[in-house]
């Protein structure tokens, strides 16, 4: 039997300020972490860990605060990022990794430190590296925040969906009352179907500013990356915005062994369950083996 249609198995580890770590676990091969980024949690990764884990043992692990993990915590930051990989990497003994979005940031943070980082595929890391854009986009995730704040979800939805600048679908165009009436329906349907280890959107909805604060964290640090000792692949998708695309740009400059790949007709969202995981999967298994 296919291992993707076996179930997961859940386990977790320690990290150094005493967190809990959860992660899942699919299939057989070399290690393989996939790590998830903002406003998401290691269900939106099933499918692209079910499509690899015929190849590798995969492990998906939630980020603080959201499902199988714990809290925050103190003293949020990268280094507190890179300390929960490092006990996942000891106890899993994985030399792969796969990041999305500020998944992908603590991964590359991570390679500065952690020997046991041998390879790493990056999906559309941001980082500060347009000041002009990145004002604009932190003062979006402000408004975000103080709608989520003041109770308003639907209206936090419409307004950060409409600050995008390169819309990859119709649906961004849409009314606002048109599209608040849809997301009212998602959010709706969303909570009764989520069940088990998952993780409704409205509760992860205010992660997106811990994710923020980690790429806000890189302003002035580009360089930094030069010094990355593993072979990266940059993946980004064609329709993802110039913000996504710029970092990108700069990291392909800098880091010292790297091949970069533009997916054709992806976006951001493209490696979770909603998007198209099977191409990116392609990508990682030609990577990685």
């Amino acid at each position: 039997m296919s291992n993707r249609n076996k179930l997961y198995t859940k386990s977790s580890v320690t990290s150094y300020d005493g967190t809990i770590i959860g992660y899942r676990q699919m299939g057989s091969g070399p290690g393989l972490i996939i790590m998830h980024g903002g406003i998401s949690s290691s269900q939106y990764f099933m499918k692209l860990a079910m499509v690899l884990s015929d190849d590798f043992t995969v492990y998906i692990p939630d980020r603080r605060g959201r499902g199988l993990s714990g809290p925050f915590g103190d003293n949020y930051s990268l280094q507190r990022k890179v300390e929960d990989l490092d006990a996942l990497l000891k106890k899993t003994d994985a030399h792969y990794l796969f990041g999305a979005s500020s998944g992908a940031l603590i991964i590359l943070q991570s390679t500065l430190t952690l020997p046991d980082i041998h390879e790493i595929a990056l999906y559309e890391p941001l980082l500060y590296v347009n000041k002009s854009k990145m004002n604009k986009f932190n003062a979006t995730v402000q408004r975000y925040d103080k709608k989520i704040s003041e109770g308003k979800w639907i209206a936090a939805m419409v307004d950060i969906t409409k600050a995008n600048e390169n819309p990859p679908s119709v649906f961004y165009k849409l009314p606002d009352f048109l599209m608040a009436i849809i997301f009212t329906l998602i959010l709706w349907i969303d909570a009764m179907r989520v069940k088990g280890d998952d993780v409704t959107i409205k509760d992860l909805m205010p992660t997106l500013k811990f994710g923020v604060q980690l790429v806000n964290e890189t302003k002035g640090k580009l360089e930094n990356f030069k010094d990355v000792p593993a072979e990266v692949l940059l993946l980004n998708g064609s329709k993802s915005s110039t913000l996504l695309k710029d970092s990108l740009d700069a990291l392909n400059k800098v880091l010292p062994h790297v091949n970069r790949v533009e997916l054709q007709g992806l976006d951001h969202d493209s490696a979770q369950n909603y998007g198209k995981p099977e191409r990116v999967a392609h990508e990682l298994k030609r990577f990685f083996q």
